[in-house]
């Protein structure tokens, strides 16, 4: 988490209570998106000094999956209550405000997942110019238990079926409670309604902009550099990109770019990621040619997470050589982004399972000795692609579709070759330019092409062939959390397949997956 010294000084904040919520970052998000900075903290790392210092003009209590009937799950800090800010409590973050203020909660018999509908009962702040004392509201329910008898001082402003205190307001204290959850798109206005409370309710002033950002960011990393060398390792990806970019606009040649070329990028990727820099942003930038190397480290494994600790470590000693060339450096510039922040602290102090490693350079400072300059950590994805186009990156760079750090690695199940690569690439090449050409780029969150370890049966011509499967992936996501299939026509798929096999020697084959995340994830492996 964002030391309080680090913090955004000039800007109104607002406070935002985790419970565990999977869609708690969705909240941050319509947050920042009303022009109002804010932070997640997990409900047990609130200290009361802490909460002082970080001085919030409002708090939000996100919802969980705990019940609030049960003594020990979680509970707001105290001190949120005593600050005389005004709070907003989400689903179990309504729950709990309610039980901690003298009303109570039960377990409910009618319970409310999916879809559901409100009725306005009286006017509430919350409320003003979206919804009318007698109108009928869609929203987004998610619970078991409902409160069942309010604190002193509240106020029943909208009901469900559901629930009976489905929005309760007490006008005095500015404390306000909804059962419903308004940072999902499914609640039609709920972006509103929470613009409602950090503007209208909390008198925030909404000057969170990424053209403000860019200056204090510059001028926070020229005032923690100093004169000192830092380096980046630059990937090729969005946020690396973005870091460079701001960095060298803040401390210019003292900045080195690194660009590690493990020979597992797609067609001229590596090219492209070049010119860029160098011809556009004259960046200092060097270029490693490590396919060789990477794939020799290769040869031979198929075990997905022995591809990706093999590439990461690998990655680290070719970066560690390149740096050690340059004389050393005191900081190493990475592209950490607010998520990676948030994950990295378990609102519940436990372990979570690993899926599976991330490819990153995570491992590099304790093996460097280097202090870490991270000019995106307090940006969600969508922010730093709006500084990308404030710096004035390329739109088609920004928008680019995610890329994986082990590359193509992990689209070539089993054991990968220079051969199984080259095919890949260019049938990955086919798909995404279909998909351009269709206009369907910028509504499909990841698109990719996966060479399956699977050899099948054809007819090309008057002969039999025996090459191998090809995958299409294509998927619609927000944060890449969860995601679904994107649903193709038909005949686009028939395109697609057809440009494939004819024009991609190796391939007789093309199949498209339509698994959503869960039960799969996004990449194959």
């Amino acid at each position: 988490m964002s030391d309080i010294s680090d913090l955004p000084q000039h800007h109104d904040r607002v406070l935002i209570v985790d419970f565990g919520s999977q869609v708690t970052q969705l909240i941050a998000r319509r947050v920042r998106e009303c022009g109002v900075y804010c932070e997640i903290w997990p409900f047990n790392n609130a200290a009361d000094d802490r909460v002082r210092a970080f001085a919030p003009k409002a708090v939000i209590l996100s919802g969980g999956p705990a019940s609030v009937t049960e003594e020990t799950t979680p509970r707001a800090p105290e001190i949120v209550f005593a600050l005389g800010v005004p709070v907003l409590g989400i689903c179990y973050g309504q729950q709990a405000m309610c039980a901690q203020l003298g009303g109570a909660v039960e377990a409910g018999d009618h319970r409310e997942f999916g879809r559901a509908f409100l009725d306005v009962k009286e006017p509430c702040t919350l409320f003003d110019g979206l919804w009318e004392t007698g109108q009928r509201e869609q929203v987004w329910m998610s619970h078991g238990d409902r409160v069942n008898r309010l604190p002193d001082g509240f106020r029943v402003v909208a009901t469900s079926d559901g629930a009976p205190f489905a929005a309760i307001a007490d006008d005095s204290r500015r404390f306000y409670g909804v059962q419903f959850h308004p940072e999902v798109i499914h609640t039609p206005s709920g972006k509103e309604l929470l613009e409602n409370f950090v503007r209208r309710v909390a008198g925030c002033e909404g000057d969170w902009t990424m053209a403000a950002f860019r200056e204090e960011a510059a001028a926070k990393v020229r005032e923690q550099v100093g004169d000192r060398r830092v380096i980046c390792g630059l990937s090729g990806g969005v946020d690396s990109a973005v870091a460079a970019v701001l960095l060298h606009e803040a401390i210019g040649d003292q900045l080195t770019c690194i660009f590690v070329d493990t020979g597992l990028l797609r067609e001229s990727e590596g090219d492209q990621v070049v010119a860029m820099f160098r011809e556009h942003y004259n960046l200092p930038l060097i270029r490693v040619n490590a396919g060789d190397r990477f794939l020799g480290a290769l040869a031979g494994v198929t075990d997905p997470e022995i591809k990706r600790k093999t590439i990461g470590s690998l990655f680290i000693d070719v970066f560690d050589e390149e740096a050690r060339k340059l004389g050393g450096a005191d900081f190493l510039a990475q592209g950490t982004l607010y998520p990676d922040v948030i994950e990295s602290v378990s609102f519940a102090g436990g372990p979570s399972v690993t899926i599976k490693s991330h490819h990153n350079v995570g491992g590099l400072p304790a093996r460097m000795k280097l202090k870490l300059v991270e000019p995106l950590r307090e940006l969600f994805k969508d922010e730093v692609r709006a500084l990308g186009r404030e710096l004035g990156l390329p739109e088609k760079f920004i928008r680019r579709h995610p890329f994986p750090g082990p590359g193509l690695a992990v689209r070539v199940p089993g054991e990968i070759t220079e051969e199984k690569l080259t095919i890949l690439r260019k049938a990955d090449l086919i798909y995404l330019d279909e998909i351009e050409r269709a206009g369907l780029y910028d509504a499909i969150w990841q698109a990719f092409a996966v060479l399956l370890p699977v050899r099948t049966v054809g007819v090309m011509g008057d002969s039999r062939s025996y090459d191998w499967a090809c995958a299409l992936r294509a998927v619609t996501s927000t944060d890449g959390m969860t995601a679904d299939y994107y649903p193709f026509p038909h005949d686009f798929l028939g395109r697609v397949a057809t440009r494939i096999i004819n024009e991609v020697k190796g391939i007789n084959r093309v199949t498209y997956d339509i698994t959503s995340k869960p039960p799969g994830t996004i990449e194959w492996e």
